[in-house]
């Protein structure tokens, strides 16, 4: 059992939420939740322990990892899709020696258990589009899903080479009504919704007939802390699970707006993050993970929907958003 949790990127969309999360399973001081910018949310620093971490500074990885006692770590720190293109080599260097950085210090300090995230920029254009299977071509277009494959492949050789418990899954687009994305190809599907609220209509960056594989956080943080807490010997697969929930494209997602919001318009202007989304998949075969540690997820599109518009519509009203 994993007593003291590192929880490494902390205040990003999936971080800041999953801290939470992981709160209520280990106890609010059990779970320190670390960032480069150590300008955590109230909630976070209110209930918890927090610090500033800098994934590539070694040094102060292994202070922290035997200042608390650490067990198991998350390791969430990446730079993403779109804002990955923009400076490709700096991606290359925190998203894969970060990972290294992580890896190594965890082999050499006995950490019992590791979640590093993929996702489904692991995939490419020669990787089937439609239910892409778990075990499948991983040729990716960007620099981003370049270190995502790279991760998955040094996740599952640290399981072999060194008998380590490390776990990730390949995640779609995460959809949050708290915390606003980090520069991935799948933010509009977040900020379509605030768009929606706030002024009743959205200008799309991709093409209204995309379809991409999506998640409602809730939805997020049950899988990742499912597989977290899953039991390793059942496990086949390891640092790269797919999983999915729903596959939508904007034109379904403005529709799906307007059954709550009948007036709601959306137009399209395509940008660079287009060709990105035209080489991830259309849908996504998560067999394994149901099978593997029975992964199911709870919202489909218009669950996520009305949920969405609910919490986004209160926070308008209250003059947050």
């Amino acid at each position: 059992m994993i007593k003291k949790l590192l929880i490494i990127g902390a205040n990003g969309q999936i971080g800041s939420e999953l801290t939470l999360a992981f709160r209520k399973i280990y106890g609010n001081d059990n779970v320190i939740a670390t960032d480069l910018n150590p300008a955590f949310k109230a909630e976070i620093t209110d209930n918890g322990p927090t610090d500033q971490l800098d994934v590539l500074d070694r040094a102060k990885l292994e202070m922290l990892i035997d200042k608390h006692q650490i067990d198991g770590i998350i390791h969430l720190a990446a730079i993403l899709s779109a804002v990955g293109e923009k400076n490709p080599q700096f991606a290359w260097n925190l998203n894969m020696n970060g990972t290294m950085n992580v890896l190594e210090v965890a082999r050499e300090k006995g950490i019992k258990r590791i979640f590093i995230p993929s996702s489904i920029a692991a995939f490419g254009p020669t990787t089937p589009f439609d239910h892409t299977p778990q075990d499948t071509i991983l040729q990716p277009s960007t620099m981003y899903g370049v270190t995502k494959v790279a991760g998955e492949l040094l996740g599952d050789y640290y399981v072999q080479k060194y008998g380590m418990d490390i776990r990730g899954l390949r995640y779609p687009g995460i959809i949050s009504n708290d915390t606003l994305p980090g520069g991935g190809t799948t933010d509009y599907a977040v900020a379509i919704f605030y768009d929606a609220v706030k002024h009743g209509k959205y200008e799309c960056f991709l093409k209204e007939d995309t379809r991409l594989p999506m998640m409602y956080m809730p939805d997020c943080l049950k899988a990742t802390t499912d597989l977290f807490l899953a039991d390793f010997g059942k496990l086949k697969h390891h640092a790269g699970f797919n999983v999915g929930a729903f596959s939508v494209t904007p034109k379904e997602l403005a529709a799906s707006i307007r059954k709550f919001i009948p007036n709601f318009e959306i137009t399209y202007k395509p940008d660079f993050r287009q060709a990105i989304a035209d080489s991830w998949p259309n849908s996504i075969d998560d067999s394994a993970a149901r099978e593997e540690w029975g992964w199911k997820p709870e919202y489909d599109l218009d669950a996520m929907t009305e949920d969405m518009l609910r919490v986004i519509g209160e926070k308008h009203k209250k003059g947050l958003i």
